[in-house]
């Protein structure tokens, strides 16, 4: 409001600025993603238990060294998966499906605005999930190496190109269709995408198949640098790059808001 004269106010309508309202979506937006409790069982609950559980009993041949060496990696890869295309498909989903995503693309918030401020709440989820399986891991003995700007840039990439596949999926088809093929996808790539079973283990013509899946790439990276303290991965980078480029790419031109 702006005074008109002693103790008058007259209203000065108008939007907040673009900053606050994208933070403002953001938290908002991760508030509801930690208070759903699928979400969590995606993004906490599953990876945990899989770290614990397969690190503690040997039921999987991870081949020489400490079974969380090999894991670690594996299950910080799985978690951006499970955030930036599981979480955020289904969510994004029935968001559409109920309108509520026609409705806030009429608020002064650009639509770009609303798909940043999902990026950086699917960000804030997985800085959350990496703290806390870093300290799990590291409880069960794990001895991390390499280059952090390595992991770092692999995290970005894989956050990137799974959301864009993940957005991909929440625009395009029904809601009850995304949930489905959200948690296969899930399912599917947990078991064959080098997470917890290595991909050495698979058939020669399934391993250069599946080696070029995005959870194949990000964990095959992570692997390299944080289990052998490999340089810069370039060839998951690049298998990464690809996804995200595409999958954003695919996302901007076939999303339906409505």
């Amino acid at each position: 409001m702006t005074a008109t004269g002693t103790g008058t106010y007259t209203p000065k309508p108008g939007a907040a600025p673009l900053p606050r309202m994208i933070a403002a979506q953001a938290a908002l937006e991760t508030k509801m993603l930690l208070r759903n409790g699928e979400q969590l069982l995606l993004t906490v609950v599953i990876p945990t238990l899989l770290l614990v559980l397969f690190s503690t009993v040997d039921i999987v041949d991870t081949g020489a060294g400490e079974a969380v060496d090999f894991l670690a990696p594996g299950i910080l890869a799985l978690a951006v998966m499970s955030t930036a295309f599981t979480g955020q498909a289904i969510a994004t989903g029935f968001e559409r499906r109920y309108g509520v995503l026609k409705r806030l693309a009429s608020s002064p918030l650009p639509r770009w605005g609303l798909m940043t401020a999902k990026t950086l709440s699917v960000l804030v989820t997985e800085i959350l999930q990496v703290i806390l399986l870093t300290v799990i891991a590291f409880a069960l003995g794990w001895s991390p190496q390499g280059n952090p700007v390595a992991v770092l840039l692999l995290l970005i990439l894989g956050t990137a190109a799974f959301s864009g596949l993940g957005l991909l999926m929440a625009g395009t088809l029904k809601a009850e269709a995304t949930l489905a093929a959200a948690n296969l996808v899930f399912l599917l790539l947990l078991v064959g995408g080098g997470v917890i079973v290595p991909l050495d283990k698979f058939p020669a013509g399934a391993q250069d198949v599946l080696g070029l899946l995005p959870i194949a790439a990000l964990s095959d990276g992570l692997r390299d640098v944080l289990q052998h303290g490999a340089g810069m991965p370039w060839g998951d980078l690049g298998i990464l790059a690809v996804w995200a480029v595409a999958g954003l790419a695919a996302a901007g031109k076939f999303f339906r808001w409505e």
